[in-house]
């Protein structure tokens, strides 16, 4: 693995997911925290003054992180890009909004690392789960044409509960998967929320999480697609239904699936498949890979959320109660941690290969 330098920004470093990106790019080997940015309201002042009650994590705020001065994301922008080699974006605006301020980076030649859903869908930006669809970052050259730039772009990760049942899925794909059904249930922080200012949630479940079940249901289709021409064009199948639960958990994202195949595999072939599953990451033996990214439990009440969520450091996915099924062909439990891999550890890891592959200089 080779030893890399380059400095960073966090816009929307004030919110949850920016402040599960100050918590694991203090001490990166690689990355450096140089800005970090907000709205016109915390512009100006000390990073701790303007997160204030709002810091969310365990960890307490980073000294180095501390005393920077927040920048205002949008005016400040052009300064911002001439500061950084390139910035993590996690910001909570209007999808629009969202869309004009990354690609105002990435024109003015600042690739933009993004955890936001607004460029999920644009056909020429790559939506990557590093270990899934790597190969998707090839498309990065069309997307720079048709912005004008030669470094700036933007890249993108998938919806956090995506990571709970999609890489189960990424080894069995040339089985022929034709359909999946999916019940997600998910913890509070993928709201931005705790339990202190989230009182509905306790002792309750809320089954609707709105456009959740939507990017479940389709997004995955798009990792699973192809490059052609100057677009990724998302794969026709599998089918995919999605029903979406907020649940009274801190943290981690359960996925209840079902799965049928045009040919069926043993169950041996599939959880041989699991645990030999590797992708760039674990190859190029990046900082923030698992070192063993799918694991499966052989006990029967596993995976447990509280108990395996910070598997591989939050970045690994457990699974387990892999059985037969009555109407599809198997069924099987899946996890992920949804602020780590599913969000701004999914992130960084995405960081790393760009730069890793050399998208990043």
């Amino acid at each position: 693995m080779k030893n890399y330098s380059f400095n960073v920004g966090i816009i929307g470093a004030t919110g949850m997911v920016g402040q599960r990106f100050i918590t694991l790019l203090a001490n990166h080997p690689w990355f450096h925290i140089r800005v970090v940015a907000a709205s016109a309201a915390s512009a100006g002042k000390r990073y701790e003054d303007a997160v204030g009650a709002r810091w969310a994590m365990k960890e307490a705020i980073p000294e180095k992180v501390k005393n920077l001065i927040v920048m205002d994301a949008t005016s400040d922008a052009k300064e911002i890009a001439s500061k950084v080699d390139f910035v993590f974006c996690a910001v909570n605006m209007k999808k629009d909004e969202i869309k004009a301020l990354e690609e105002m980076y990435a024109r003015l030649e600042c690739p933009v690392v993004s955890n936001n859903s607004a460029h999920r869908n644009t056909s020429d930006v790559p939506m990557i789960i590093p270990e899934v669809n790597d190969n998707h970052l090839a498309i990065i050259e069309a997307q720079r044409k048709r912005l004008g730039t030669k470094k700036g772009f933007i890249a993108v990760k998938s919806n956090c509960s995506l990571q709970s049942y999609v890489p189960a899925l990424a080894p069995l794909m040339d089985l022929g998967i034709e359909s999946v059904a999916c019940t997600t249930y998910q913890a509070i922080s993928g709201a931005g929320k705790t339990f202190e200012t989230f009182p509905d949630i306790v002792d309750n479940c809320i089954p609707f999480i709105s456009g959740e079940e939507e990017k479940s249901e389709q997004e995955p289709l798009k990792i699973f697609g192809h490059i052609e021409g100057n677009e990724i064009v998302p794969a026709k199948s599998p089918i995919i239904t999605a029903q979406c639960v907020r649940v009274a958990v801190s943290d981690g994202h359960l996925a209840c699936v079902f799965v049928k195949f045009k040919n069926k595999p043993s169950k041996e072939e599939i959880i041989k498949r699991w645990k030999e599953y590797s992708g760039e990451p674990q190859r190029l033996n990046l900082p923030s890979a698992p070192k063993q990214f799918l694991t499966y439990f052989e006990e029967e009440n596993r995976p447990q959320t509280k108990l395996d969520r910070m598997l591989e450091k939050g970045m690994g996915i457990s699974l387990g109660r892999l059985r037969d099924d009555l109407i599809f062909d198997y069924k099987f439990v899946g996890l992920s941690h949804n602020t780590l891999r599913g969000a701004a550890g999914g992130a960084v890891l995405l960081a790393e290969l760009l730069c890793a592959k050399g998208y990043i200089k």
